[in-house]
């Protein structure tokens, strides 16, 4: 009886082991419950679980909110991402570790936020140790940002919020007034090692006008939350590696402008061409003779390596008409698409068989009718993925701009 007795015991404390032990992305898993989402149709079969349906709606509900209200945004950002580097990002909760998942997605978000706000610069600090290192200074290359984070990875000592608001409120102090100042931080710790006064370095980043943004990765601190209240940012505490990512990819378009940037100004930019091939010049930004390539700044002449960025030499603002292009569609976003009823859909004979925009089949098999979109101004379907392309890559709708194309035909005709 004592053996059985034993037994039994060990049997529970083995089991309450494994649970505590568990990992990040085993509870997710063992917690998630997914069978709880399972569904029957009308036969009572297991229909299957549509992902694809599920990440479209949750698209749709970030679309819907994000253009309800027309308001003026920030074109032309400047932007520190502050990344938490201290011992807190080796914990194991992410898979491999806090700092890999957290170094993933911001080389994942650089290359977004670049794809929808090409006129404005990034630039990289990093919090160990108790003292807050500027990694990359602001530039427009994410290549540059990229392999220099790539390169410091690594975790030690603790990390100091105060410090780092400090360096990025001096480095922000420098810009233009025209220019939006940010500060997005990835902070892994559950608590501040500072020097000094942090709430003295809240106040002084709100009166130089920096939103500050924080994501946190293991709980929420009050701290945190009354920066983001003072500057006017977003707090949230990732659940998942996927939760973050989501988190991350919520920075990238424009936020609304703040008040006293929101006046119209006039902004004097160059348009730097592009330098010959084979021409030996001496680069500016980087103070060293290269070969071909590069641009000539339209003031000085002198040569710079990428754009945009500003000319060392000058001061100018250099930019290429293709940036000015895709960040008008910021000012100007297209209206969501009307999800087609069900009511519609049940009269699926005068509906259109293919997608406007891919020429894909809308029917699912048994020639039934697949869900779709409608675009409210030219009427026309689309499938869900050129719904997502549209609106993110594109911005804009292929059957308004073929009506606007065949009405420009039939003008000239008359």
């Amino acid at each position: 009886m004592n053996n059985e007795n034993k037994r039994f015991n060990q049997e529970e404390e083995d089991e309450e082991e494994n649970g505590r032990g568990r990992e990040a992305w085993e509870r997710t898993y063992a917690d998630e419950r997914s069978w709880e989402s399972l569904q029957e149709d009308e036969s009572g079969l297991l229909r299957p679980i549509d992902n694809k349906t599920l990440s479209h709606a949750q698209y749709r509900r970030r679309l819907r909110t994000a253009t309800t209200a027309r308001i003026q945004k920030g074109l032309i950002r400047y932007l520190y991402i502050i990344i938490d580097f201290s011992r807190a990002a080796a914990e194991m909760d992410y898979k491999p570790s806090r700092m890999v998942v957290v170094a993933r997605q911001v080389e994942a978000f650089i290359r977004e936020f670049f794809d929808q706000n090409p006129l404005s610069q990034i630039g990289l600090v990093i919090l160990k140790d108790g003292v807050a290192h500027c990694l990359t200074e602001l530039g427009g290359s994410p290549e540059a940002h990229i392999k220099a984070l790539m390169g410091k990875l690594g975790t030690s000592g603790d990390a100091s919020l105060q410090n780092g608001l400090d360096l990025v409120c001096d480095l922000l102090n420098q810009i233009p007034s025209y220019g939006h100042r940010e500060a997005l931080i990835l902070y892994s710790a559950l608590s501040t090692c500072d020097p000094g006064d942090i709430l003295e370095t809240i106040q002084k980043c709100k009166a130089s006008k920096i939103r500050c943004s924080v994501i946190g990765l293991s709980a929420e601190l009050y701290i945190c939350k009354h920066l983001c209240q003072e500057t006017g940012g977003m707090y949230f505490v990732a659940l998942d590696e996927t939760h973050l990512k989501e988190l991350v990819l919520e920075h990238a378009p424009p936020p609304p402008a703040i008040a006293e940037f929101a006046v119209a100004n006039l902004i004097k930019m160059g348009f730097p061409q592009r330098t010959a091939e084979g021409v030996i010049s001496i680069c500016s930004c980087h103070k060293e003779a290269k070969v071909g390539g590069g641009y000539t700044c339209p003031r000085c002449k002198a040569r710079i390596c990428e754009l945009p960025t500003e000319c060392c030499i000058c001061g100018l603002t250099l930019v290429s008409s293709p940036h000015l292009a895709r960040s008008y569609h910021h000012l100007f976003p297209i209206r969501p698409f009307d999800d087609v009823s069900p009511s519609a859909l049940k009269d699926f004979h005068k509906l259109p068989k293919n997608c406007f925009g891919c020429q894909l089949s809308l029917l699912n098999p048994g020639n039934l009718p697949g869900p779709q979109v409608a675009c409210p101004t030219c009427k026309q379907h689309f499938c869900l993925d050129c719904d997502i392309y549209i609106h993110e890559s594109l911005h804009n709708c292929p059957g308004c701009e073929s009506l606007r194309n065949s009405k420009t035909i039939s003008d000239m005709e008359e």
